[in-house]
């Protein structure tokens, strides 16, 4: 069902993503299917609020943090993910979790959880909704207007930001 259904936002989408902007609407639509929402989940809002107590975790590819990523994050990635990667972390220690919309650092999340971490939270929209609520991101350690755009289909949710079009 969740399929079809994704599947059909998609067609919706691509029908319409070059005559009119994609609405909030649509895309909170694209993420209530697109997550399971097997973790607990944290606002942009509330996130960025504890950027100072709390491990940020970027569970997208090296080349997507590379471009940019939200300030003092770690890279733990998604596909080269292994628990070797945080080892050295408290498993008290407050962590949020988060890739381009929510759907990777989901699936790290749960796997934090399921070994013991026991503040782990996965930060619902990623870094894209970061950006379009106009929160810093970095390159290095220098600010930066550039964003990965994931591919071209999900590029379209960003829309405040310079697009690096290097896709996955």
């Amino acid at each position: 069902m969740k399929r079809v259904v994704w599947i059909s936002l998609i067609l919706i989408y691509s029908q319409n993503w070059a005559q009119q902007k994609v609405t909030n609407k649509l895309y909170q639509a694209t993420l209530s299917v697109l997550l399971s929402h097997s973790v607990p989940e944290i606002s942009i809002n509330k996130a960025q609020q504890q950027v100072e107590n709390t491990l940020f975790l970027d569970a997208r590819e090296l080349k997507e943090y590379q471009v940019s990523h939200i300030p003092n994050a770690k890279h733990v990635g998604y596909d080269s993910f292994n628990l070797n990667k945080v080892s050295e972390v408290s498993k008290e220690q407050p962590i949020i979790v988060y890739c381009s919309v929510g759907y990777r650092s989901e699936k790290i999340a749960k796997k934090l959880l399921d070994i013991g971490y026991t503040n782990v939270s996965n930060m619902y929209g990623g870094i894209f909704e970061w950006v379009n609520n106009n929160h810093t991101i970095v390159k290095q350690t220098h600010k930066t207007d550039s964003i990965h755009s994931y591919n071209k289909i999900w590029g379209k949710w960003i829309t405040n930001k310079e697009i690096v079009k290097v896709y996955h």
